[in-house]
């Protein structure tokens, strides 16, 4: 059965972009995750998915070939649903999925327990999965520990939006840094073209933000004496 579209969809999808991580090379920082996942819930089979918009995408995997599936057969595209995780000790007797070209072709999948990775803005991007060709089932411990991992790949994904977003940062930094050929009479500023451009033109086009007006201490002083005489 394919799982319904989350009403959060937009949001989610946008969210997942902003972190940049689709299509990127296995990292080591996940793997271990994979492992240790694999090791908890004693499975020959451990992924961390992220479901875009036509397909889940796999940034780890361990005991699988493929790097993505098709998203209509993702048993993660149900994980995404909730927040909490979502356990089928077997897929034969589960109605959502005993249909499912994953359970009746390779890899067989039985028994399936997705933890769903939820981003800070409360939208869920994908799972940790522990997946075994076996029905089987998870302790509170086990359940514990999958849920901790969980966090820790959410942090990692955190961490690169952060530093993606720093660089960016000092980028426009040292665009400011450099020397900005300024009027020192109408303050307008020229580009490399020749031409000149007010400042407020000239910061938006650098993608600085905008520019406010104030007035500082000392034009004030000066502007309140003049209205005085």
């Amino acid at each position: 059965m394919e799982a319904p579209i989350p009403n959060n969809e937009p949001e989610r999808l946008k969210a997942l972009q902003d972190y940049h991580i689709l299509d990127t090379s296995a990292e080591q920082a996940y793997d271990d995750i994979t492992e240790l996942a694999a090791a908890i819930c004693q499975v020959p089979i451990s992924v961390i998915s992220l479901v875009d918009e036509s397909r889940q995408w796999f940034k780890s995997k361990l005991g699988v070939k493929a790097s993505e599936t098709p998203r209509n057969i993702a048993f993660c595209a149900h994980t995404i649903l909730s927040a909490e995780p979502l356990i089928v000790n077997d897929a034969l007797n589960d109605r959502r999925f005993a249909d499912s070209p994953l359970v009746n072709d390779s890899p067989r999948v039985r028994f399936y327990a997705g933890f769903p990775l939820i981003a800070p803005n409360g939208c869920a991007l994908g799972s940790l999965c522990a997946i075994d060709r076996k029905p089987g089932r998870l302790t509170k411990a086990q359940i514990s520990a999958m849920d901790a991992l969980a966090r820790q790949v959410m942090i990692s994904m955190e961490l690169r939006r952060v530093s993606s977003r720093l660089v960016e940062a000092l980028e426009q930094v040292s665009t400011l840094r450099k020397l900005i050929p300024l009027c020192a009479w109408c303050h307008r500023v020229r580009e490399d073209d020749g031409y000149w451009k007010d400042i407020e033109s000239y910061f938006r086009a650098q993608g600085n933000g905008d520019v406010t007006h104030s007035i500082c201490p000392d034009c004030l002083k000066q502007q309140t004496s003049e209205e005085v005489l």
